[in-house]
């Protein structure tokens, strides 16, 4: 547009054109052409602060996505270091659990194994202030006065969840 408004221009100032008509055409067609290289200008002037409130947004995003990425990565650390504690003490707890395990007669193991099973994980449950921790539930007088009647090594179960009952001192006997 530049470059034909220039030759117009150049056109007009020779004095090439003499007809008063193509003359006044002439003249309109530099203006119109002056004033659509204005509306584009302005138009690329727009386009170029959208781009630069783009990029400055881009900029932006790439700063949070770092954070989120280093937040990530720490997240990332805590759980395995987390998850190497926690295989370290499963570790440990089966050994403890091996050792436990021989030393209890097998007719009382195969019972806790099967209740364990039938139970979800959980074949014995601590008596803790006459409730059962297996199923939370209080025992009744009648149980709390057979349990208290019961030898120390007799095996002993809830009549509410069939888990196995381990006697404490604080078991509210």
């Amino acid at each position: 547009m530049r470059q034909r408004a220039a030759r117009d221009q150049q056109r007009l100032d020779s004095g090439a054109v003499t007809s008063p008509k193509d003359l006044e055409n002439l003249q309109h067609e530099i203006a119109s052409l002056a004033k659509r290289q204005g509306d584009l200008e302005d138009i690329v002037l727009e386009i170029m602060e959208r781009r630069e409130s783009a990029q400055e947004r881009a900029r932006e995003l790439a700063g949070r996505v770092e954070s989120m990425e280093a937040k990530l990565a720490d997240a990332a650390t805590r759980r395995d270091t987390a998850v190497a504690e926690l295989d370290g003490e499963v570790a440990s707890l089966t050994k403890e659990r091996e050792v436990v395990s021989a030393s209890v007669p097998a007719d009382l193991m195969k019972l806790y194994e099967r209740l364990r099973v039938q139970q979800g994980g959980v074949g014995a449950a601590r008596l803790h202030q006459r409730r059962c921790e297996g199923c939370r539930l209080e025992l009744n007088i009648t149980e709390v006065n057979d349990v208290r009647a019961a030898a120390p090594d007799q095996v002993l179960r809830c009549e509410n969840c069939g888990r196995i009952l381990v006697r404490t001192p604080d078991s509210g006997l």
